[in-house]
């Protein structure tokens, strides 16, 4: 179907915002260039209120409709921070700062969410209030969370919140959606291992605790293959093996971290529980001492089942039927988008994002291609909600 052409004149504009963020990556709370080009906008845009420090840094722009007073207030969330990941893409506008890019494609977010707040400034064609979010920290600092505790929800009275988020290898101009869990809750963990170092010629006068550390990576593995449920999903995934400086010397200590992904909270708490208690019994049997800490991340992203149907029946307005998957299968990938969605009724999409480079890959780059279809979504999820 093709796009307003309202909308499509906002491309160009668009697609430099884009650029432009994409070409000065800043990490976590530390996103002061990029929530100041946000705010400027917003500000040119004629937004009725723009504030700026909400999560530390975290950008807010308000846009009452003309259409007359409602109690009912949509929000629109698009995150603005990059990774610690050096880009390789070679593009001319390729990240200025080493070590920093925009692998997940949070420029293109947005960008997406500036244009069609600029759309909406313009038009005005709804009732009540559509509240533009602009989130720090996505990438592991939970600036969804600091938000809400800055008030958020409150302070500009949101009824209803929505996200969206680029998926590569889904086609551009396609829509992918699941009510209930459809992004995993993901916790953190280490396990800190003390044994008695030594000569390694002499391993009978030592505790190996890299052995030990050997035996607890392999022991954890049952958690998934023989405690949980296996019509459940679960993931526990050692990803970090720290031990020794040189090839004659056991250490006296060695230092596993890992990550744990489930959706259901029973299955979270009891891997918790497994992990602890795996990591004990395996270390007292190999003579290490073991301390076990376990760091609760983002909960699981669970999309209400009303605010879905709404979703997809915007998305198939504009792209139709066939290119708007709504039984998308769940993802042990982790979003902070879900405190927003534990403090109000909401959704999540996921928009093509085409052939491209995985997420966080020094390779990867938003599509252009798919701001014109992220925009429209949000300009319609909004006039759509928000209806006289």
């Amino acid at each position: 179907m093709p796009i307003d052409p309202n909308v499509e004149s906002l491309v160009a504009d668009a697609k430099a915002w884009r650029r432009d963020i994409h070409r000065h990556p800043e990490l976590l709370y530390d996103v002061q260039r990029t929530a100041g080009f946000v705010a400027e906008r917003l500000r040119s845009f004629g937004c009725d209120e723009v504030a700026t420090g909400i999560g530390r840094t975290g950008v807010v722009g308000v846009i009452s409709g003309r259409l007359g007073a409602s109690s009912k207030a949509i929000g629109l969330r698009a995150d603005m921070d990059a990774l610690p990941i050096h880009e390789t893409t070679n593009l001319p506008y390729q990240s200025a700062v080493p070590g920093k890019m925009h692998a997940c494609g949070h420029d293109g977010h947005t960008a997406m969410l500036l244009g069609a707040a600029r759309r909406l400034a313009q038009t005005r064609n709804f009732a009540g209030k559509v509240v533009v979010i602009f989130q720090p920290a996505e990438e592991g600092g939970a600036g969804a969370k600091a938000m809400i505790e800055d008030g958020l929800m409150e302070r500009f009275g949101v009824t209803q919140v929505f996200g969206m988020h680029n998926m590569p290898r889904l086609p551009v101009g396609a829509f992918a959606i699941r009510k209930g869990p459809v992004l995993a809750a993901a916790d953190r963990f280490t396990i800190d291992l003390e044994g008695l170092g030594g000569h390694a010629a002499y391993p009978h006068r030592c505790r190996d605790p890299i052995l030990a550390g050997a035996q607890i990576v392999t022991a954890l593995q049952s958690i998934v293959s023989r405690d949980a449920d296996p019509l459940d999903s679960c993931v526990v995934s050692i990803a970090c093996f720290n031990a020794g400086v040189a090839d004659n010397v056991i250490p006296q200590t060695a230092q596993l971290r890992g990550t744990i992904r489930t959706f259901l909270e029973d299955t979270r708490a009891f891997a918790a529980q497994r992990l602890s208690e795996i990591a004990d019994g395996v270390g007292a049997a190999m003579g290490a001492s073991v301390e076990v800490h376990i760091h609760r991340g983002y909960p699981p992203t669970r999309n209400h089942e009303e605010e879905t149907d709404f979703a997809i029946a915007t998305a198939r307005a504009i792209v139709g039927d066939d290119k708007v998957t709504t039984d998308a299968p769940p993802m042990m990938t982790a979003e902070d988008f879900a405190f927003m969605l534990e403090a109000r009724p909401g959704a999540i999409i996921m928009i093509g994002n085409g052939d491209t480079a995985d997420l966080h890959d020094p390779k990867y780059d938003f599509n252009d291609n798919a701001l014109p279809y992220g925009m429209s979504y949000w300009v319609q999820l909004a006039e759509g909600a928000l209806a006289a």
